[in-house]
């Protein structure tokens, strides 16, 4: 069974499958790997960091002949970072979190994709009327952050496939193995962002003590709050929260969100105790889905499980 699906035609991938840009971790190693092995390897820039950039970008763009793109954090860039990531001639450009109409027609007047990251309908709306591409419906099982009041996949989905069509959207959320991908192109979806499954791969810059606490995590130990963002001075935008394993400072400050703010403290002894190695210098972002994580591939045998697992499942769905 070929998974060919609007997406994968848009993009001229093997399958309908995209690497999260995770801030920091999914440098060009990784989305090199995703794109040569058949699907949409995503660089994670985050706020547009240009050393990061100027070390990250060549690699990606040297590791692969394949189609590849890069993902920004609307909030935090400008229009520089836009102009560094398309010099380098990308296939698409994501932005989440954030309006994206400042950049959009500048992406677009390059020949370069637009994919939108929406995590409520409100958004979704704004990317169908700036001329999305692709749209990415973000369900609130996601790893890292996301919206305060946003909905879980299976319901979100489909209502952002029915919102934005013809547009193709990409599930995300929750999506860690083959059964996942198949049941996200059974709620019409073309295709599923993958983000703390891909976090676990031999070419993802993480941190071997957050692997360790990815492959033991458990679902039920992730929370989606903005303690740690108050905590470490984070200036993420309050609608949005993040989802992350458990932590020394939430169960110390949950529920007391206002008083930390205000507690400059407190914020400088979370400070102190990154210094001393008491928590780590970055919270641990992982999904529900955190369960299905117990190994340690490359990413390009991972794309190819992925799409192994999701074409059995359908094969298995469509069995009387």
């Amino acid at each position: 069974m070929a998974l060919s699906t609007a997406f994968t035609k848009l993009f001229g991938v093997r399958h309908p499958i995209a690497s999260a840009p995770m801030g920091g971790s999914a440098g060009g190693a990784l989305a090199a790997a995703v794109s040569r092995a058949g699907g949409l390897g995503l660089l994670g820039s985050g706020g547009g960091d240009p050393d990061w950039l100027a070390r990250e970008l060549p690699i990606l763009a040297n590791g692969t002949d394949k189609p590849w793109g890069i993902g920004f954090l609307t909030w935090r860039i400008d229009a520089a970072a836009v102009e560094r990531a398309l010099e380098h001639r990308p296939t698409a450009v994501m932005l989440s979190f954030g309006d994206p109409s400042p950049f959009a027609e500048r992406i677009r007047r390059a020949g370069v994709a637009l994919i939108l990251q929406v995590t409520d309908l409100e958004e979704a709306r704004r990317a169908v009327d700036v001329g999305a591409d692709v749209i990415v419906a973000q369900g609130t099982e996601s790893g890292g952050h996301g919206a305060r009041n946003g909905r879980s996949a299976l319901p979100f989905v489909p209502v952002v496939v029915d919102l934005a069509a013809p547009v193709p959207v990409l599930a995300a959320g929750g999506i860690a193995d083959g059964r996942g991908l198949a049941a996200a192109l059974a709620l019409g979806a073309a295709g599923a962002v993958i983000g703390t499954r891909f976090q676990a791969t031999a070419e993802a810059l993480v941190h071997p003590s957050i692997t360790a606490a990815i492959l033991e995590g458990r679902g039920e130990d992730t929370e989606r709050n903005r303690v740690l963002d108050i905590a470490r001075g984070s200036s993420w935008p309050s609608r949005y929260t993040a989802r992350t394993l458990g932590h020394r400072y939430l169960d110390q400050w949950r529920g007391r969100e206002a008083e930390l703010a205000a507690d400059t403290q407190a914020q400088r002894d979370y400070q102190d105790d990154v210094a001393r190695g008491e928590v780590p210098p970055l919270p641990v972002w992982a999904g529900e889905a955190v369960d299905l994580v117990n190994d340690l591939p490359p990413a390009a045998d991972l794309v190819a499980t992925l799409a192994t697992q999701a074409e059995d499942a359908l094969t298995r769905a469509g069995k009387p």
